[in-house]
């Protein structure tokens, strides 16, 4: 009954979405805030109707099917493969590739208002994208392949992340390069029987207690972290002084 409560629904506002959208083409633009303004009056009209069928979709207790088959039916390009269930994505100029997750409270927007504007541009999340919890992308954003966009990040109107790496901060800039499914990690750590084994053997590899390390350990330690931090903070003025110049 669910189901097909939800499926009627969609089925509906999509008949009155061809209506509207056959009286004005939606496009991308940017437009004033107010009721004289055709495109803001219409963008208001579709996202009304979109909304009840979206709130159905979303509450269905088998998480992404009914939200991924609601996004194709209203015009957004996605893929079945896709995990957005549990953050918040708009309904119109949006590009997805496959293998996406959207983190928990995260918002996916093609339009924003901002004062008494009001700003819609195509947004395009390449293939294998993470986007963290509470993560914002603004309209226009562009995110290359394999890229993640960290917890609590911002991108900016019309950002290009490249793609194979991590950003970061508000207004989202570049950390550093996306090795979590590049480093060998299989390899190193070879066939285990059970979760117990892989732990230890994981633990052997990669984890040292701060008790058990040597002093000469807890030197070099520190020492890679300095170097580390040196090495980023030098990236991060060469950005400053880049982004000043093309100021």
């Amino acid at each position: 009954m669910y189901i097909t409560l939800v499926f009627s629904s969609i089925i509906f506002a999509k008949i009155l979405l061809l209506i509207v959208n056959a009286i004005h083409k939606p496009r991308e633009g940017v437009f004033l805030r107010i009721p004289e303004d055709k495109d803001y009056r219409y963008w208001s009209l579709r996202n009304t109707i979109k909304r009840w069928p979206i709130w159905l979709a979303h509450r269905f207790p088998f998480p992404g099917f009914l939200d991924n088959v609601c996004f194709k039916m209203f015009g957004v390009k996605t893929k079945i493969s896709n995990s957005l269930f549990e953050g918040w994505v708009d309904t119109e100029f949006i590009d997805f590739g496959k293998d996406v997750v959207v983190g928990q409270g995260a918002i996916i927007q093609s339009a924003v208002i901002v004062g008494n504007l009001l700003i819609i541009r195509k947004t395009v999340i390449e293939d294998e994208v993470r986007i963290g919890s509470h993560a914002i992308v603004m309209p226009g954003t562009q995110i290359g392949h394999n890229c993640i966009l960290a917890a609590n990040s911002v991108t900016t109107v019309g950002q290009v992340l490249e793609k194979n790496y991590i950003y970061v901060g508000v207004p989202a800039k570049k950390f550093k390069r996306n090795f979590f499914f590049e480093d060998g990690l299989e390899d190193k750590i070879g066939h285990v029987e059970d979760v117990e084994a892989l732990r230890e053997r994981y633990e052997q590899i990669y984890v040292k207690r701060k008790d058990e390390l040597t002093r000469k350990d807890r030197k070099e330690l520190k020492r890679e972290k300095k170097e580390e931090e040196r090495k980023r903070f030098d990236i991060e003025e060469i950005d400053d002084f880049d982004d000043g110049f093309n100021i």
